[in-house]
């Protein structure tokens, strides 16, 4: 691959997840052209500098966005809240590869019925998982150790300690309304508030959790067949903080049945990103960056077509790659009752 040649446009990419993703496409590739695009392309220019290969550019989606004031555009990343679909219209009718990364579940149809209608030439990803598709994608590679699942209950723990930038913050606060889980394999909506959860800790005390509606809980529920299935927000301290360092992310995973070997077991997992939030989510839009791209030796992905994170990328060793992003995991397992 002639990657000199390959430009990304990540709008919101000098704000706080678009930065870090930038930083990491960089790391794997100097030659790849970025574009660091948002309302205030001057807050961008020291970046631009720092990475070489770089501009900045002004996008308001509010005012719309036009295609044309750019030369040829390879990837288009969204690091911003794009509730107009612009972004994703635009790379589907332009034969021109995308990864959003701020849907929640009711917030894909539209351009889902419009890769129904139309050719799609490259890839378009829709990682409004959390972190970009990481709780998914470890879900998928424990899942491979049970022969029958039963329950799966996830969780993502915010540390007010961590500093987020607006994209996240949009999401930290997005559990208020209605929430789509998976219960005795029926589908409900549920008023977050209404239906809070407790959580065992890190450290062995509990938090109190609120359902949140992201693509992980159907992507799972189609490739574990899991009857109960909800994804909670949760508010602590951390691993990082508790260790006495940066405030760090952390993922909690929790699946009930049959093991291989044929016992019942609950498997608890644990998923620490120790430079938080932002930092986690930017892995996961790499990942999946890294494949479209076919960087660091990964062959590229040609097709085009809708996909999920946990569609493209191959997770029988996904906890090898987050180690080497310095990613922590814990595992412990127990007895199911």
């Amino acid at each position: 691959m002639e990657s000199q040649k390959k430009r990304i446009l990540i709008v919101g990419g000098y704000g706080m997840v678009g930065s870090n993703i930038a930083r990491l496409i960089r790391q794997a590739d100097q030659h790849i052209e970025l574009i660091l695009a948002g309302r205030n392309p001057q807050n961008g220019i020291a970046l631009a500098e720092e990475l070489n290969h770089s501009e900045t550019a002004y996008i308001n989606l509010k005012e719309g966005f036009e295609l044309s004031q750019f030369k040829k555009i390879d990837l288009i990343i969204s690091a911003v809240d794009d509730r107009s679909n612009i972004l994703r219209e635009t790379a589907i009718l332009n034969g021109i590869a995308c990864i959003a990364v701020s849907e929640l579940g009711d917030q894909i149809s539209p351009t889902a019925f419009l890769g129904l209608h139309k050719t799609i030439l490259a890839p378009v990803v829709y990682a409004g998982h959390w972190q970009a598709g990481i709780l998914t994608l470890m879900v998928r590679q424990q899942a491979n150790k049970f022969s029958q699942i039963e329950t799966i209950e996830l969780a993502g723990l915010y540390d007010p300690k961590d500093s987020v930038g607006p994209l996240v913050a949009n999401e930290v606060s997005g559990f208020v309304g209605e929430a789509l889980i998976r219960k005795g394999g029926n589908w409900l909506s549920l008023q977050a508030k209404e239906n809070p959860r407790t959580i065992d800790l890190h450290n062995h005390s509990s938090a109190t959790g609120y359902p949140l509606s992201t693509l992980d809980v159907p992507s799972i529920a189609a490739f574990t067949s899991a009857k109960n299935i909800r994804f909670d927000f949760i508010t602590g301290e951390s691993i990082g903080t508790s260790k006495g360092v940066e405030a760090s992310h952390d993922l909690y995973i929790i699946i009930e049945g049959t093991l291989l070997s044929g016992e019942k077991r609950k498997l608890k997992t644990i998923l620490s990103g120790p430079k938080g939030n932002s930092h986690l989510t930017a892995v996961g839009v790499y990942l999946i960056t890294e494949k479209i791209l076919g960087l660091n030796g990964q062959s590229e992905q040609q097709t085009g077509g809708l996909y999920l994170p946990e569609t493209m990328i191959t997770t029988d060793h996904i906890s090898n790659r987050l180690e080497e992003f310095g990613i922590e995991i814990i595992e412990e397992t127990w007895e199911s009752l």
